[in-house]
């Protein structure tokens, strides 16, 4: 069984698991896990960060994922599924993963090592790959 799995009432329970994602890196910012119509599922951010987005903003931008997502596997015949998509802005890295059910996306600070946010993608596919 998976450790960053806990099920509550049947049900697998998302705040555990956002919770392991702003564990992974003192440089992690923000975590949520958006459902396939863009609705967030469950969403944590980093004790001492503050979002650079309006709620709305944020709820906007996830619908806006959730859009994104199906124009992307319109293509996964012929070019295969997405792995992730990474994000470089002047502000933040944002990093968002692709579980069979759920998205998953994340924000980082920009200047964290490239190899270290691979690692941080390699870390949430295996963790999430059942959602």
């Amino acid at each position: 069984m998976n450790p960053w799995f806990e099920l509550k009432n049947n049900k697998v329970n998302l705040l555990p698991i956002v919770e392991n994602i702003i564990g992974l890196d003192p440089m992690m910012r923000f975590a949520a896990i958006i459902d396939l119509k863009g609705n967030i599922s469950e969403a944590i951010m980093k004790e001492g960060k503050t979002s650079l987005k309006s709620q709305k903003e944020e709820e906007h931008f996830c619908k806006q994922v959730a859009m994104r997502r199906k124009i992307r596997q319109q293509f996964d015949k012929s070019l295969g599924p997405v792995n992730y998509v990474h994000i470089e802005r002047l502000k933040i890295t944002q990093i968002v993963v692709y579980p069979k059910r759920k998205t998953v996306y994340v924000t980082m600070e920009p200047n964290m090592d490239i190899k270290r946010k691979l690692k941080i993608v390699e870390l949430i596919k295996k963790k999430t790959a059942k959602l």
